[in-house]
């Protein structure tokens, strides 16, 4: 016996990629800001697909849209730093998202590769390009870790129903 569809599910097609954006958006994330070295300064993105993709080797990836102004200098980048944002960083998060080259004007540290780091976030991943896959209309971007780093304070900064918000921990 089958049962009757709920109202409520739908097969994804492209007169209903809000429907699908919404659903996707019940999902909360972290927000980082992934960096790069340029020869126009430093190329920065905000980025919420992030995530952990192994320990032996350190590996981490993220998707950055095809159509973005910047994916051609993080698709060209042999490496890059993603930046885990805290809570109190939404302006920095929204500047960034509007803005690529945001970063130019602030004094940045660098990396050993010249990568610009940014200061005071929970917690960052230098990384060296491993492989970009397709993935649709964005790519996957995996990373091997070279070096991390973690301050161990702070709340997350997360993104939910495409608002940026802080989530306590339990």
């Amino acid at each position: 016996m089958t049962r009757p569809v709920p109202a409520n599910v739908f097969a994804p097609t492209p007169e209903n990629t809000r429907q699908l954006r919404d659903a996707f958006g019940q999902f909360a994330t972290g927000v980082t800001i992934v960096t790069a070295r340029t020869a126009d300064g430093p190329v920065a993105i905000t980025a919420n697909s992030f995530s952990s993709v192994s320990l032996e080797p350190p590996m981490v990836l993220w998707c950055p849209d095809k159509a973005s102004k910047r994916y051609g200098a993080f698709a060209d980048a042999k490496h890059y730093a993603i930046h885990v944002l805290g809570a109190g960083q939404s302006d920095l998060c929204w500047h960034v998202a509007g803005d690529g080259f945001a970063l130019r004007d602030i004094g940045l540290d660098h990396n050993l590769e010249g990568v610009p780091v940014l200061p005071d976030c929970l917690a960052r991943f230098e990384c060296e390009q491993a492989n970009i896959y397709d993935g649709g209309d964005h790519a996957i971007i995996l990373g091997r870790v070279l070096r991390a780093s973690l301050s161990g304070k702070g709340d997350p900064l997360t993104f939910y129903e495409g608002k940026v918000s802080q989530v306590t921990p339990i």
